[in-house]
């Protein structure tokens, strides 16, 4: 973006929180102003990691899927719904727009959409209500400043939840960010700054390279995609990845739960949620939301939640195994975008 400066957008941000405490004014202080009203309407939650945040179970993943609902009206009913219902945990992107291959049953749009954007407009009055996470893919120190400097802008915040290093994928993606002055040491610098209150990455494909990601930067949060069962070890995430996560207490979400329903002829995607919720590991599940009825059947499933049984957990397990077997998942391709159908 034209005329950035990263010392001049940071003295911004933290300046108007020094001006406001300065007041006096008690109830113009940075602290009352940016002081959370987080409220799960009685649906189950869980802590994330060692944050001390209590989050919902369930978090509305907002990429393809919310990207390519038509109405701009209809997304903001439907983040409102959310709020009014319990679920204050969003998850977008920088990259989050339906520039990407249309989920089953949408259609491409004339216009671009971005997840950002949408979930500004919504920001604009309750702010204060929604724990907010977005990721940044850039790998370039002045690529990811423009890219955050653009996200904050789209979500009319100062300030998110959580910031992601988006998309780790391989042991030199590892290198390359934790040399000094690269991608890791800035996201630190901007948790310092105040401009986050927690940092996290995300990653769909190399296991190791996830694990090694807990040991190269003081991280508080990860978010994995589900495993696929190939024989390699590259996808084992469940096994190698999340053990890793915990053992950090770094908070460890699962995305990309009920892919399946779309593949597997009879697959219920209701009881794909209540399986991966009752897996051990994962605080909670980002899942792609798209209109009320899908929004309001979560909720449900999480409102009246009852762990599986061992039994029928290896039952869904013997169901999926012939899916996550499949050589041509679409994330586990190198060309891959996140934000492909994001559930």
């Amino acid at each position: 973006m034209e005329g950035y400066s990263r010392r001049g957008f940071i003295k911004g941000v933290i300046g108007a929180g020094v001006t406001l405490a300065a007041s006096g004014n008690s109830e113009l202080s940075a602290a009352n102003l940016f002081k959370p009203r987080y409220d799960s309407k009685g649906l189950p939650t869980v802590k994330l990691g060692s944050t001390g945040v209590e989050i919902p179970r369930i978090v509305m993943g907002l990429g393809s899927r919310f990207c390519h609902m038509e109405k701009a009206e209809d997304a903001y009913a439907l983040l409102n719904y959310a709020l009014d219902h319990g679920l204050y945990y969003w998850e977008t992107a920088h990259i989050y727009d339906n520039s990407i291959a249309p989920p089953p049953g949408k259609k491409v749009g004339g216009e671009r959409v971005y997840s950002e954007v949408r979930v500004g407009e919504v920001l604009k009055t309750r702010r204060k209500e929604v724990f907010l996470s977005t990721k940044l893919n850039a790998r370039d120190p002045y690529e990811l400043q423009k890219q955050l400097e653009i996200s904050l802008k789209r979500l009319n915040t100062d300030k998110v939840e959580v910031l992601n290093i988006h998309d780790v994928q391989t042991m030199d993606d590892v290198e390359k960010m934790s040399k000094k002055g690269q991608v890791i040491e800035i996201m630190q610098k901007y948790k310092e700054q105040g401009i986050t209150r927690f940092i996290g990455f995300t990653g769909h494909t190399n296991a190791d390279a996830l694990k090694e990601m807990t040991r190269r930067g003081n991280f508080d949060t990860m978010l994995v995609a589900m495993n696929h069962w190939r024989p390699s070890q590259e996808g084992m995430r469940q096994e190698i990845a999340i053990p890793a996560g915990k053992e950090k207490k770094m908070g460890v979400l699962l995305m990309k739960v009920i892919r399946p329903k779309e593949t597997i002829e009879g697959m219920d995607g209701s009881e794909l949620v209540r399986y991966a919720l009752s897996l051990e590991g994962p605080d909670a599940l980002v899942i792609g939301m798209d209109s009320l009825k899908v929004l309001d059947a979560n909720i449900q499933i999480l409102r009246n939640f009852k762990k599986l049984s061992p039994e029928r957990m290896k039952e869904l397990a013997a169901q999926l195994t012939p899916f996550y077997k499949h050589e041509n998942l679409p994330w586990m391709e190198h060309n891959y975008k996140d934000g492909l159908w994001n559930c």
